[in-house]
C-alpha cells in the first residue's frame, strides 16, 4: 500500500498560493488522480475519450478558481466538479438524441448562418494565434496530444521527456488557450456595448 500525506494528495490549504504554486499542485493531482477520475467518468459516461474530456475540462475548471487554496479538499472538489460535468454531458446528449429523433437537426444544420459560420472562423484563427504564442516544447506536446491524438506516454517517449511534464504542457497549452478565448470574447462583448467604439 503506497502512504501518502495530505500535503502529496494536495489536500492542504495553502495561504494564499501563487499562480505557479496553484499549478503546481493542480499537476500534481492530475498526475496521482487522473487515471482514477477517467475510470471513474467512464463508467458514467461509457466513452473514454469523452471521460478525458470531462476530466480535462474538470482540471481547466479547478485551475480557474479565484483562490483553489480556499477549497480544503481538492481531489474531492474535482472528482465533484467533474461528476457535474459529466451529468451535463450526458443531458446534452440526451437532448441531442430526442432532437434527432423528433428530426430538428436538419433544420438546425441548415439554420446556420453566416453570423455562425463567420464567428466559428473568427474562434479558429484566434486558437491558431494562441497555439503559436506557446513555447515550442509546449506547442508541440499539445499538437500531438490534440491534434494526433497519441496519449501522454507515447508523446513522453517521442519528446525524451517525462509523461508528468508532458501532462504539464498539455494542461498549460489548454488553460492558455482557454483563457485567450475568454479574453477576446469579453473584449468582443465589450465593445459591443453602447458608447464603446
Amino acid at each position: 500500500m503506497i502512504r501518502r500525506s495530505h500535503q502529496n494528495l494536495g489536500l492542504e490549504p495553502s495561504d494564499g498560493p501563487t499562480e505557479d504554486g496553484r499549478a503546481e499542485r493542480i499537476t500534481r493531482l492530475f498526475s496521482e488522480h487522473n487515471e482514477s477520475l477517467v475510470r471513474f467518468l467512464s463508467a458514467r459516461l461509457h466513452s473514454v475519450q469523452e471521460a478525458k474530456e470531462v476530466a480535462q475540462e474538470a482540471y481547466v475548471r479547478l485551475l480557474s478558481l479565484d483562490d483553489s487554496g480556499a477549497v480544503s479538499f481538492l481531489r474531492a472538489f474535482l472528482f465533484k466538479t467533474a461528476a457535474n460535468l459529466a451529468v451535463d454531458r450526458l443531458r446534452t446528449r440526451s437532448r441531442q438524441r430526442q432532437a434527432m429523433t423528433a428530426g430538428l437537426c436538419d433544420e438546425l444544420r441548415e439554420a446556420s448562418t453566416p453570423d455562425h459560420e463567420a464567428a466559428q472562423a473568427e474562434e479558429a484563427a484566434i486558437v491558431r494565434r494562441l497555439i503559436g504564442e506557446l513555447p515550442p516544447k509546449c506547442r508541440h506536446a499539445f499538437l500531438l496530444h490534440r491534434i494526433h491524438g497519441e496519449d501522454f506516454s507515447e508523446i513522453a517517449k517521442q519528446m525524451e521527456l517525462s509523461e508528468r511534464m508532458v501532462r504539464h504542457y498539455v494542461l498549460r497549452a489548454v488553460l492558455y488557450c482557454r483563457s485567450g478565448l475568454d479574453a477576446a470574447q469579453c473584449s468582443k462583448e465589450l465593445s459591443k456595448e453602447p458608447g464603446r467604439g
